[in-house]
């Protein structure tokens, strides 16, 4: 009698449902280790360039696959510094062509946005989590930067206004150059978020 034969029913049930999650164990840690082993030489070469991070922030926000078309006009509209409809037709070609010959390709090959020749359609890879991880980290940083600075404007401020009082000058001084130093600071630091 084989051997397969002689197995018990729930036994070879259970052992079919163990192979169909080792299958499905194996797909989720391919999965995983796309995205936790992109080398970081890759991450820099994509995200070193100005118009491959804004194709990332742009995908992000679009949610779904755009065009190349979308892509370069809001690109275009970006490194102009005017909106979409005062571009002019050489805007959008110089941008259009950069990224459909350079950037796009370069970030396929990274997997950080798959991209369709042909159609010329643009969607986030698989690679894009992680580079987005880079991306925020880089604002977190610069907002933190700025954080430090005023307040350290703000403190010399304090320490200035502590001397002015000590010194015996007219309280009215002093309580504008309070005003300015504390506040134009805190302006300026709520007023860029």
């Amino acid at each position: 009698m084989n051997s397969s034969q002689s197995r018990d029913p729930d036994e070879a049930v259970a052992a079919d449902e163990d192979s169909s999650l080792e299958g499905q164990t194996d797909e989720a840690t391919s999965e995983e280790v796309v995205e936790e082993e992109l080398p970081l030489d890759i991450i820099f070469e994509v995200l070193k360039n100005e118009r491959r991070r804004l194709v990332l922030e742009y995908l992000r926000d679009a949610e779904g696959s755009v065009t190349i078309g979308e892509l370069a006009e809001h690109i275009a509209a970006l490194e102009n510094d005017i909106t979409p409809a005062e571009l002019n037709a050489q805007q959008r070609k110089r941008v259009y062509i950069g990224l459909y010959q350079c950037h796009l390709p370069k970030m396929d090959d990274a997997d950080a946005v798959a991209f369709n020749q042909d159609r010329g359609i643009v969607e986030l890879g698989r690679s894009a989590e992680t580079l987005f991880e880079y991306l925020d980290s880089d604002s977190e940083v610069e907002s933190n930067g700025h954080l430090r600075q005023y307040t350290m404007f703000s403190v010399f401020g304090g320490l200035a206004f502590l001397f002015a009082h000590v010194a015996g000058t007219p309280l009215l001084p002093e309580l504008i150059v309070i005003a300015v130093l504390i506040g134009v600071p805190a302006v300026a630091y709520y007023a860029e978020r």
